[in-house]
């Protein structure tokens, strides 16, 4: 039965607004040209790529449902477990399912941490155990490397398939948009196609970045992290940006004790630290969400709700950066011939906000939408990490963070949780930070490319 979460109807309301948004600047050319400046750099065509990757693992994450349970002799209706699935879940059914006791090691055929084992003439002694699923079709583990070196190979052809007909795309494409440098696309599509494919191909039959303490498979726990990731640099916008946008262009148009009385709210807040200011509120929601344990009839939709409220508590403590941009941009033009002719005219002030100073100053929103993304992803893993991020059953590169911590001090050291979670949002961060680079590049009329 499809389940809708709260989060799930913000994320699908955002790509339906991307996708209007980009359908109206393809008919103007004024915005369209900003766009194009973007795409003719070569880093941001790659990161694009990479974005989209991350981007539709984080959609198919957003589609869920409830599975049906077997029928019961009798029932006349259908029963639904209160389990909630996604999309993401049914392709990756092979990796949820395969949970083992404990800690494995990457690409590992027995289990991390030594235990009481029978041997086969029935004495007992401490090993390490073979795992139930990692390598388990081996009748012999002196075949392992041969066997890895099959599978990667395998994915490597797999790779190259899809490479090749991607090629053809390219080729395509290039004839119709020249001016868009193509061969970074495919540098990066490359690069990406040969790294999952020989990650699936293992991931079949090995766990091909470890287990975590309770045995669950690494890999899927860093691919189920993305939608979090992607949600708290997405959905937190949603709130910060009317916050600065409203406030930054009411104090810099007004002036006056309207600019007085914004200025000493944004810098009251900038004066508190925001880890305490973000703690204090998340652990005062949890409260209130723990106390009306009845407002929610699944653990999901409590999880999800801690996922918004933390997106809310985000938003309105990041709104002062903006604001403060848009202050000094609006006291600028409020200034100029045609704003001042506006006035003589007798041309109200909310008509002169709408048409004449938010056009004006909507670049500047775009390069702080793109550039405060990354920041927002680092925030939920540091807050996650210290405990007052997401709930612990939702899956986030913070709440991994914050697990594999301790392990870190034990010998050996559990070493792949930590790195896993590290080059996952090394990966997104980077790519969002070279396309607002771009983006930047593209829309600041100070800036030629």
């Amino acid at each position: 039965m499809p389940y809708l979460l709260p989060s799930d109807v913000l994320v699908w309301l955002l790509v339906a607004a991307v996708a209007a948004y980009g359908w109206y600047c393809h008919r103007y050319a004024h915005l369209s040209v900003p766009w194009a400046r973007v795409f003719r750099s070569p880093a941001a065509v790659a990161s694009a790529v990479v974005l989209s990757a991350y981007l539709a693992i984080g959609l198919l994450d957003s589609l869920h449902f409830r599975p049906a349970l077997p029928a019961k002799p009798g029932a006349t209706e259908k029963a639904y477990s209160t389990e909630v699935l996604s999309m993401l879940d049914l392709g990756l059914a092979q990796l949820r399912g395969r949970a083992e006791k404990t800690y494995s090691a990457p690409l590992a055929t027995r289990s991390y941490a030594k235990e009481q084992v029978e041997l086969p003439g029935g004495k007992q002694a401490r090993d390490f155990p073979r795992l139930r699923f990692g390598g388990a079709q081996l009748q012999d583990e002196a075949d392992w490397a041969e066997d890895v070196a099959r599978r990667v190979l395998a994915g490597f052809a797999v790779a190259a398939l899809a490479f090749a007909a991607f090629a053809f795309l390219i080729r395509w494409l290039r004839r119709r948009r020249p001016e868009v440098p193509w061969n970074a696309a495919l540098v990066a599509v490359g690069v990406l196609l040969f790294l999952a494919g020989p990650a699936f191909a293992l991931s079949t039959h090995y766990h091909m970045l470890g287990t975590d303490k309770v045995g669950q498979d690494v890999f899927y726990l860093a691919l189920k992290s993305i939608r979090t990731s992607l949600v708290i640099g997405t959905v937190t916008t949603l709130v910060l940006l009317p916050v600065g946008i409203g406030l930054g262009t009411m104090a810099g148009y007004f002036r006056g004790w309207v600019d007085d009385l914004i200025q000493y709210v944004y810098t009251t807040l900038n004066s508190i630290p925001g880890v305490l200011l973000i703690a204090a509120a998340v652990l005062m929601m949890q409260v209130v969400i723990e106390r009306n344990a009845e407002w929610f009839s699944l653990a999901a939709q409590r999880a999800d709700v801690r996922l918004l409220v933390l997106c809310a508590i985000l938003g309105f403590t990041s709104w002062t950066g903006l604001a403060r941009l848009l202050r000094g941009e609006t006291l600028k033009l409020s200034q100029l011939e045609y704003i001042q002719a506006a006035h003589a005219f007798g041309v109200r002030d909310s008509h002169i906000l709408a048409r004449h100073i938010l056009p004006n100053v909507s670049h500047i929103v775009i390069i702080a939408m793109v550039m405060d993304f990354s920041g927002l992803v680092l925030a939920e893993a540091v807050l996650s990490y210290v405990g007052v991020g997401v709930d612990p059953s939702t899956n986030s590169f913070g709440t991994m963070i914050n697990a594999a911590r301790m392990e870190m001090s034990r010998e050996p050291v559990v070493w792949w949780a930590l790195a896993t979670a590290f080059t996952f949002m090394l990966a997104l961060v980077l790519a969002a930070n070279l396309f607002a680079d771009a983006v930047r590049d593209g829309f600041d009329p100070r800036v030629r490319m």
